[in-house]
Order: C-alpha cells, then sequence, then structure tokens
C-alpha cells in the first residue's frame, strides 16, 4: 500500500521523535552525577534511638503470635465460654461439662469448667490460634490450675496432627489429696513437625474435676522463660536492633469505648489474676471478622519492659488520655473524673523507676526485677484530636511534669498529616511547647515520594517529631501479604532518608504495624508475616533493619548540584558519620527504571580507608515480595567497594536501595 506524503511525514517525524526522546532519556540515564559529601560539619546529632519499633496487639500479633501460649481461650473468658474448645464422648450426659461462673469470688477470672467422667469417655480438644504449630523433637509443657472434687481421673495429654496421628503424648495425674485449687504441670517430647496440629485431653476414670487455666508451651521460648515469647519472632525483633519498643498500641490503648481501653495495672502479676478483654480488633473490619480474637494478657506491660531490655531498647508505653477511639464511640471521661487516668501515668513511671521502697517499685521488685527499667518517657493518648484532647493532655501534662520534670511525653497529632485537625493540634502543641509530636502516615508510595523534603523547612528549636506509626499502602485492591511489595520498601526507604536528614527535628520513628498472622490478619501491610512455625521479613522489614543498624551519630551535608537530594531524576539520598565506628555512611535510593551513575565525592578532612562495602536491594519487578517460600527475595546483598582520591563511583541498579559503608581513619 503507498502511503500518501503528508501521513508519511508525519509517520516518520512521530517515529524520529520517538527515537530522539528514547535517546535523551537513556543519555540522561548515564549521565553521572556528582553527589557532594561534606564529611567534617555535623548538622545534627542522630538520637541513639531514633529508629524503633511499634507492636500493637493486631493480625493476631500476642495472642497466637509472639506470645507463645498454644492454647485458645485456656481460660473459659471469652464470650462463647468454650469457644476453641469441642467435647467429644462416647454420649451426651447432661452436666458431664458445666462452665462455672465465681464472678462474686474472682472478677478477674471469673470461669473455670467442671468435667464429669462418670458416664464415660470424655475428651476436650483444643484447636488452638488457626491450629497448633509442633516441631518435631521439641519439649513441651502442659499446665493447668485444677480443684479434684472426686479422685480417680488421670488426664492422657495428645499432640494430633492434621491428618489425625499422635505426634506428642503425655500424662498427667491429679493429685489425690489435694484440698482447693492447686497448679500441676508435665511435659512431653512432639514426634514430628505439623503446623495445623490440635491438642486432646482424654479423661481416663471416673470422677469430677474442675479447670481452669489449661496451658501448653512449647520449649524453645524466648530467653527459655516459662510461659513466655516465640524465640523466632523475638529474634526477628532483636536482630534489627530497635532503638524503642512502642506498646501496647495503637488502637486498642483507646478502646471502641473507655471500658474496652488497655489498663496496664491488669496486665501484671500473675497470669490467672490478668483480666481477659476483647481485642477491638475483634469486630472492627466486616471483611475480616475475628470472633475469636481476645487479650489475655500472658503478655502484659512487665513483659513489654522486659523485652524491651532484652534487646536493648527503651520502653516507649503509650496511655490511654481519658478518649476512646474517636471513630468508634469518641467516648470521653469526664475533666472531673479524669483522676484515675492521670494516676495510672503517675503510678506506671513508679512501676518502672521507683525505688523498691515504694508501692508500684515494690510490685515491680515482687515480680522479679528490683533493678530500674529506667523508663524515660510515655504517650498520652494514641490518634486522639479536637480540642477534647487538648484539655486532657493539659492535666496529664501539668501532673506528670510537676513531679517528673525531666520526663518526656509524646503528644498525638491526630490520624492525618496535614488537614484542619493536624493544623490545629500541630500549631497548639508547638506553643504550649510539647516535647514530642507524634505524627502518622498511611499514604500512597507517591505522596511518600513527594514528601522526602517535608521536614526541610521544619522550625530546628521548640518542639520535636516523633513519627510513631508509617506505611506505604499499596492499591487497595491487593490485600494481605500482597501489600508489602517492593515498591512500598523503595518509597518508605526513600522517605526515611528525609527523616535522617533532619534529625534535629524527627528524633525517632517506628514502621506500623509489626506483626500479621497469614491466617489471621485484619490489616496490611505488615512488617514481619507469620505463620505457626515460620516468620519471614518483608521488604520493609530490611529497610527498616538497614536504617536502625547504621543509623550514625551525626548528620553530614549530601547534595546534588547544591541541594537536598529528595527525587531530583528520581534519587532519594541522606549521609551520616559514626563518630564512635569511624564510618561514614549514605542511604541513597533509584527509584528510576534506569540504572544510574553516581560519583560521591567526599569533601573534608576526613582521610578515608580505600575499602569500604554497599548493602544493596534491588528488584527490576517492583511488585516483588518476599514469601515463606522465597524469604530473601527483596533483602540486602553485599558487595566491596574502592574509594579512590577521595571519590568514589557506583552505578546504581533500577529501583534500588543502597547502604554505603566507608571507614576513616581518626
Amino acid at each position: 500500500m503507498k502511503l500518501n506524503p503528508n501521513v508519511r511525514y508525519v509517520l516518520y517525524s512521530t517515529i524520529l521523535c520517538m527515537l530522539i526522546r528514547l535517546f535523551n532519556a537513556d543519555l540522561h540515564a548515564q549521565t553521572v552525577k556528582t553527589i557532594a559529601i561534606n564529611t567534617d560539619k555535623s548538622i545534627a546529632k542522630v538520637q541513639p534511638n531514633m529508629w524503633g519499633v511499634f507492636f500493637e496487639d493486631i493480625n493476631f500479633g500476642a495472642d497466637g503470635g509472639i506470645y507463645a501460649e498454644l492454647l485458645k481461650n485456656r481460660s473459659f473468658e471469652f464470650s462463647k465460654p468454650l469457644m476453641g474448645w469441642a467435647v467429644q464422648r462416647e454420649k451426651a450426659n447432661e452436666g458431664d461439662i458445666l462452665v462455672v461462673n465465681r464472678k462474686e469470688e474472682n472478677s478477674a477470672n471469673p470461669r473455670y469448667i467442671q468435667v464429669n467422667t462418670s458416664n464415660g469417655n470424655l475428651s476436650l480438644i483444643n484447636e488452638g490460634f488457626k491450629g497448633i504449630g509442633v516441631k518435631k523433637g521439641l519439649r513441651y509443657d502442659f499446665s493447668m490450675l485444677y480443684r479434684l472434687n472426686t479422685p480417680g481421673i488421670r488426664l492422657r495429654l495428645q499432640l494430633v496432627s492434621s491428618d489425625n496421628k499422635i505426634i506428642g503424648e503425655g500424662t498427667l495425674v491429679p493429685e489425690q489429696s489435694v484440698s482447693g485449687w492447686k497448679k500441676q504441670a508435665t511435659s512431653f517430647i512432639a514426634k514430628e513437625t505439623d503446623a495445623k496440629a490440635r491438642f486432646t485431653i482424654l479423661f481416663d476414670g471416673k470422677g469430677q474435676i474442675d479447670m481452669d487455666m489449661v496451658s501448653l508451651f512449647p520449649g524453645d521460648t524466648w530467653k527459655n522463660r516459662p510461659q513466655g515469647l516465640r524465640a523466632d519472632m523475638v529474634k526477628m525483633l532483636a536482630d534489627m536492633k530497635p532503638g524503642f519498643i512502642r506498646f501496647p498500641g495503637g488502637c486498642i490503648v483507646e478502646g471502641t469505648d473507655l471500658a474496652n481501653r488497655y489498663q496496664w495495672k491488669k496486665t501484671i502479676g500473675p497470669i490467672e489474676n490478668r483480666q481477659l478483654l476483647m481485642n477491638r480488633w475483634n469486630t472492627e473490619f466486616a471483611h475480616r471478622p475475628a470472633p475469636d480474637y481476645y487479650q489475655s494478657f500472658g503478655l502484659g506491660f512487665f513483659e513489654y519492659f522486659q523485652l524491651a531490655e532484652d534487646i536493648g531498647s527503651d520502653a516507649l508505653p503509650i496511655l490511654n488520655c481519658g478518649m476512646a477511639c474517636q471513630f468508634n464511640t469518641g467516648e470521653v471521661a469526664a475533666l472531673d473524673e479524669l483522676d484515675p487516668y492521670v494516676q495510672d501515668a503517675l503510678d506506671l513511671i513508679e512501676f518502672a523507676n521507683g525505688d523498691t521502697t515504694t508501692k508500684w517499685g515494690k510490685m515491680r521488685a515482687d515480680l522479679g526485677h528490683p533493678k530500674p527499667f529506667n523508663l524515660k518517657m510515655m504517650g498520652v493518648g494514641n490518634e486522639n484530636w479536637g480540642p477534647q484532647y487538648l484539655e486532657r493532655l493539659a492535666i496529664f501534662t501539668k501532673a506528670i511534669k510537676t513531679k517528673y520534670p525531666d520526663f518526656k511525653l509524646i503528644n498525638s497529632s491526630g490520624t492525618d498529616p496535614e488537614g484542619d485537625r493536624f493544623n490545629l493540634l500541630n500549631t497548639s502543641l508547638r506553643n504550649s511547647k510539647a516535647d514530642l509530636i507524634d505524627e502518622h502516615y498511611y499514604r500512597s508510595a507517591d505522596w511518600f515520594l513527594k514528601n522526602a523534603g517535608r521536614y526541610d523547612n521544619y522550625p530546628r528549636e521548640g518542639s520535636k517529631v516523633f513519627v510513631g506509626e508509617y506505611a506505604v499502602h499499596a492499591d487497595r485492591e491487593v490485600i494481605g501479604s500482597n501489600r508489602n511489595n517492593w515498591q512500598s520498601a523503595l518509597a518508605a526507604a526513600s522517605l526515611m532518608t528525609g527523616l535522617e536528614r533532619n534529625a534535629d527535628v524527627v528524633q525517632m520513628a517506628s514502621y506500623a504495624p509489626l506483626f500479621a498472622h497469614v491466617d489471621a490478619w485484619q490489616w496490611a501491610p505488615d512488617m514481619i508475616w507469620v505463620d505457626n512455625l515460620k516468620t519471614y521479613g518483608t521488604p520493609d522489614y530490611y529497610v527498616q533493619k538497614l536504617f536502625s543498624t547504621n543509623k550514625g551519630t551525626d548528620v553530614i551535608s549530601a547534595k546534588l548540584d547544591g541541594k537536598n537530594i529528595t527525587g531530583q531524576d528520581g534519587l532519594y539520598a541522606s549521609a551520616v558519620t559514626d563518630i564512635i565506628t569511624k564510618e561514614l555512611i549514605i542511604k541513597i535510593s533509584n527509584t528510576t527504571e534506569k540504572a544510574q551513575k553516581v560519583t560521591f565525592t567526599l569533601d573534608g578532612k576526613k582521610n578515608f580507608k580505600k575499602n569500604g562495602y554497599l548493602d544493596e536491594m534491588a528488584s527490576n519487578n517492583l511488585n516483588q515480595l518476599n514469601s515463606f517460600e522465597s524469604p530473601d527475595a527483596v533483602s540486602p546483598k553485599r558487595k566491596s567497594i574502592v574509594v579512590t582520591n577521595k571519590k568514589l563511583q557506583l552505578t546504581l541498579k533500577p529501583y534500588s536501595f543502597s547502604v554505603v559503608k566507608i571507614p576513616y581513619l581518626k
């Protein structure tokens, strides 16, 4: 077919323009960018605890997660007392199993079950939290509180695999001479591995027994503490070397109403006296119902402090300020009835730091920790807003600062990083000279990239910023662990260079949420995903870990064409020195689909060693995920680098984030 000359001209012109654009784009990508690093002048000090973690009991992060209890509803306190349990018997007889309520005698743990075996074989089966994870060769520790009403009963304990094989078995014979309640324990070894096992108690003999706090723990808890934490999950945190742990939430601090709020005093002491509470995420999301989600508080405030101490982190508790979640009920405590809430805050400081001669310091010592925890800070309220928050906050602040003038308080700026609510709070809190203002943002990757310079023009004096919750949210049609893709992590890394560059403004930051169970999540994305046996870190986990383990001590200047690097040609960068380890640390991301050549000029008096290294995360696929099958698909890969004449030349891979470390001489 012969083309019309005019058509042919337009077609040829279009093709030529496309080729020129492609050539220019490629040429532009290959142009070497020079980034000037001023290695002598410290712009700001990096706080030793700048990069931390935020733990909330969401996504079965505590019960069914890091708290290693394997049996669901161990004390029969769920709204349906036998939820999680199944009764199996040869024939049904009235009164074989009774749920007994003793509320007047024990309001914290009112229910127990009474088992009558006089009518034949009977067994109780517990399904665990989406099954029970069992490891071959591992010891399992069973315990329970019981009261033997009629002697003659023997308990056979069985771990049963998902294909109905007995893979662990033990026995417990209640002591016949016991009167009143007694705790008894036994252990046995698992013969096989299964992620979806169940636990069975078979009753042999005839008699009647009351049972409560029926419990099963793996023998490999963190630091081998009885009834402790799941070791592999704690290790994931310890490996990050977080500067702080913010706990216990989040929205569970507020509660759906004030009766449902988190009360720390109910989470310490003997576990049988810790009053179970419905987890507010039980009913929050219609698309992810969780009717079996409760808080046993086996992981309570003492254990949170202990965990922070174990892994070298500062404790950062968040307390209710007399306000329930404003998205749920918005219920508030009257101002003249706020004293108990304020007293809880004062008592918590005494519990953490007080001498053993004080009431709450003695309580800490009685729990096994006479040495103070050295608590330095707490948050008053979570994502609260409005004038009702400000007037309650003022009461808390006055009371706490009067008694503990150097204690740091973290104040909420609401749920969003912009808008009328944020503006009211940010202005008011700065005027009142708040110690730290807690900013939260869950936004798109594009928002994160555009806000890498957010804090460049914040005031350098006055109130500091705590970015207490942040995460990149992918397309809402993507659900579950699929939200934790490389695009999300790369955008977060890019914004984090802006947080680091402004360490004199942003003093602490923590990604959120932390843990999610693959079969029981309510919210995504999340940093670490688990099942009943395994864990893996998302690309976000490795980004957070790279920042936390390479935080340095002093921010220094890193400029491209004399400007902060906040997205020019898709590059984002920051630099610090570490005066303790004598290292220069550069963090840089390339958010484009093209490789980019960069030369770093290391200006200043420092003499750098020739050899350094680079930890690089990269993938051409922005949708790339980590998984149980491929836990390291996007994770740091180490390379050697060479410095010549105070210059370092690198080719940054497409869609990459790199941490450069170069030692220098004293």
